[in-house]
């Protein structure tokens, strides 16, 4: 299987056409569909539907894309890193992000080095812990940056200083936000929103068995989206703080959970991991800034 292939194929599931996807790579049609059956006969399986104007993909036309997308962008990540070994005026760094206000450390940190790597290019993903350390796994992401304990036997880490508070945002009008804080029994009965990671592991752990009495209406893996629903009266929302504008013109407020609970956040990487060079620098950047802080 070809790399060029597989661009011929992404290119045409995204078009859903040959004509235009060939227009687009710069390649005849007949050449293209040729080299479509020929990856068809490779993998002894139908990747598209045909329609008399459109290509729709078949299940495993789906997967084989989702592969593609993974393998694609190991090649031009791995591409970008060679061409970095030679030049570390600048060069490109991935890396995998939890919601937290602590990435603040991490900005930090970019801000200060692009200063003097003026070339330097960062890709910050979005997901929860498990869908951040997939990435780093598959070798598609440099760092993670995850709110739960890194696996030790896997992974090298920084803490990062402070904790997130977990609390619940609510309606400023809400009877419940008269509260300071908001304990298990306010919880009961009500409609609640909250990240699966978080309700699994976090909220776990500060009530215990008492976890199957709340109400989980509904899951988020951004914050700012849980916001929307909890302002149309979807609910209450279980997050970290600092997430949300609960300043004085929003209509949300944010009440720490009682008894506190907190998490602490990590920046992680594969052990025995080789870095490019401008990856290490910025390692060593965000070790030293962070020592600083632990020391003064």
């Amino acid at each position: 299987m070809e790399i060029r292939v597989l661009r011929y194929f992404l290119e045409i599931a995204r078009a859903g056409n040959m004509s235009r996807a060939a227009e687009t790579l710069h390649v005849s049609q007949p050449t293209l569909s040729k080299q479509m059956k020929e990856l068809e006969l490779e993998l002894g399986k139908k990747l598209f539907r045909r329609g008399s104007t459109s290509l729709n993909l078949t299940d495993e036309g789906m997967l084989l894309r989702k592969r593609a997308e993974d393998i694609l962008d190991m090649v031009d990540k791995t591409t970008d890193e060679f061409k970095a070994l030679d030049d570390i005026t600048g060069g490109e760094v991935h890396i995998g992000c939890a919601e937290s206000h602590q990435i603040k450390y991490l900005a930090q940190a970019i801000k200060a080095f692009k200063k003097r790597y003026p070339l330097f290019h960062y890709h910050l993903t979005n997901g929860n812990t498990q869908q951040v350390t997939e990435r780093l796994d598959r070798g598609l992401i440099d760092f993670a940056m995850i709110v739960e304990p890194p696996n030790l036997s896997k992974y090298n880490y920084l803490e990062i200083p402070e904790t997130n508070v977990w609390g619940l945002v609510m309606k400023k009008s809400d009877a419940l936000a008269k509260k300071e804080r908001v304990c298990f029994e306010d919880l009961i009965g009500k409609e609640l929103i909250c990240s699966e990671q978080g309700m699994k592991f976090d909220i776990a752990r500060w009530c215990g068995e008492k976890t199957d009495m709340l109400n989980l209406s509904g899951t988020v893996n951004l914050a700012y989206n849980g916001s929307v629903f909890v302002k149309e009266g979807l609910g209450y929302m279980l997050t970290f703080d600092r997430l949300v504008d609960t300043g004085v013109e929003s209509e949300l407020c944010f009440r720490p959970l009682e008894p506190l609970l907190e998490t602490k956040m990590f920046m992680i990487w594969k052990k025995y991991q080789v870095f490019t060079p401008i990856a290490q620098l910025l390692l060593d950047d965000l070790k030293t800034q962070l020592y600083k802080i632990r020391s003064s």
